[in-house]
């Protein structure tokens, strides 16, 4: 069932939506008087309430991520957003910062408070000069204002907010090469653990969220906890609240569009992305960036020993409600919700060429698996595309894949071979007419 808000991006028609006179005049800035009339511990609870699973990729609760911050003590407590928005095919944050920048300024002050810390960094992705420019602007209108600074709302608790401009790799936005890059350090990630909870940036406790989650604890505390979650139709696997759903490739409306949680792929590419460009078939849907494995319309779902999911079960996984534990339950993840639309205009081993090129081209080198194995795939589906790789260096090309995944410190290894092994399963028939023809009948091209 199609539920459209307005919550997040009522603003983004409007050529002053920006402007702090008319995010107060809506109510905003509420939210965090209303934090600060409240105990620490009572500001998590409500974001705990609320289920706002992170927004930028992994899913993780936020309400439960700021519980595992320590009490304040002789440590400082840092509280970073991660605005590096850099994985393919997703393109939301940025409609926050440029369109609604109050209202992460509002749930980033809310944010310090709940966690005990007195400062926040907003790492932004170097690229994005009209955010930047905005949320320093906000920032400004925000002091002006009382709402940031030595006593925000009259209460003796200092708050500031800095932008800082990201290093241009999509690295950076795993969270602790984020941290390493906001020292000035090399863009690498760390092991784990310590947690950023425990040793974060500088060293001290901090906690790390992604732009439209922090955003959505302004809305959370702005309507209540538990009365946010309930705007979902998945609050029963608490994954709560409304969110960004984006779409890109072959639909003839693409864009960022606001609904509840529980929203379907259906919808998303029919609905509000206008169907299929030019009336044609649908070969696959990324459901939530780049590093998402692809599905295929006619997969259907099939969760065996899960209640929940029987109204689902025997059905097409376009009409599953798109939510973290949903599409983890059928070999994909959410991801970053932004769906890229594939055609059959596109060649889908083109689109996996294309896709491990990136990879190849943006792992940091740390760990050998990741390293040597996304150059690896790359050449054999160079050979693949040239008509010149065997059927055995097919087959190898999944087992190379299979032996980046799980074994790399960071998520970054899984997020390329991932799509990797779907493409290759999905495919086959696709992969090995290259093969068998020499790649000589080859004539589709990717058209994105």
């Amino acid at each position: 069932m199609l539920n459209r808000t307005d919550l997040i991006i009522k603003s983004q028609d409007r050529t002053d939506g920006q402007s702090i006179s008319e995010y107060i005049a809506a109510g905003g800035y509420g939210a965090a008087e209303k934090a600060f009339s409240m105990p620490r511990e009572a500001v998590v609870n409500e974001v705990k309430a609320a289920h706002i699973r992170g927004r930028g990729g992994a899913g993780f609760d936020c309400g439960i991520k700021w519980g595992f911050m320590p009490q304040p003590g002789a440590r400082p407590h840092y509280l970073v957003v991660n605005a590096d928005e850099g994985e393919p095919g997703t393109f939301k944050d940025r409609k926050i910062m440029e369109q609604n920048p109050h209202l992460l300024i509002e749930g980033c002050i809310i944010g310090c408070y709940a966690i005990g810390a007195h400062a926040c960094y907003i790492y932004v992705r170097h690229e994005l000069h009209l955010a930047k420019e905005r949320l320093w602007t906000a920032i400004e209108q925000a002091k002006d204002k009382g709402y940031l600074g030595k006593h925000p709302f009259g209460k003796s608790y200092p708050v500031d907010i800095w932008v800082h401009t990201g290093a241009g790799a999509y690295i950076c936005g795993e969270e602790t090469a984020l941290l390493n890059s906001l020292e000035g350090k090399r863009g690498e990630p760390r092991l784990k653990p310590p947690f950023p909870a425990q040793a974060g940036a500088f060293d001290c406790p901090t906690s790390v969220n992604n732009v439209e989650t922090v955003a959505a604890v302004t809305l959370a505390l702005r309507s209540g906890g538990d009365a946010f979650s309930r705007m979902s139709l998945l609050h029963e696997f608490n994954d709560g609240g409304v969110r960004l759903f984006g779409v890109s490739g072959h639909v003839k409306r693409p864009g960022i569009y606001e609904a509840a949680v529980g929203l379907t792929l259906r919808e998303l590419i029919y609905d509000l992305g206008g169907g299929i460009l030019d009336d044609r078939p649908m070969i696959g849907v990324i459901p939530g960036g780049s590093s998402c494995p692809i599905l295929l319309p006619s997969e259907i779902v099939d969760v065996p020993g899960d209640r929940r999911f029987e109204p689902f079960n025997g059905k097409s996984v376009l009409d599953l409600p798109m939510g973290v534990d949903t599409f983890r339950s059928i070999g994909t993840m959410l991801g970053t919700c932004c769906a890229i639309v594939l055609s059959d205009a596109a060649d889908p081993v083109l689109a996996c060429r294309n896709l491990m090129q990136f990879y190849k081209h943006e792992s940091c080198g740390q760990c050998t698996p990741c390293r040597e194995g996304c150059g690896w795939l790359d050449r054999l589906l160079e050979k693949i595309v040239a008509g010149t790789a065997t059927m055995n260096e097919l087959n190898l090309a999944s087992e190379v894949a299979s032996n980046i995944a799980g074994n790399t410190i960071c998520a970054f290894g899984d997020g390329a071979a991932g799509p990797m092994l779907a493409f290759v399963q999905k495919f086959r028939a696709s992969f090995e007419d290259y093969i068998q023809s020499g790649g000589s009948k080859q004539t589709r091209r990717l058209a994105l």
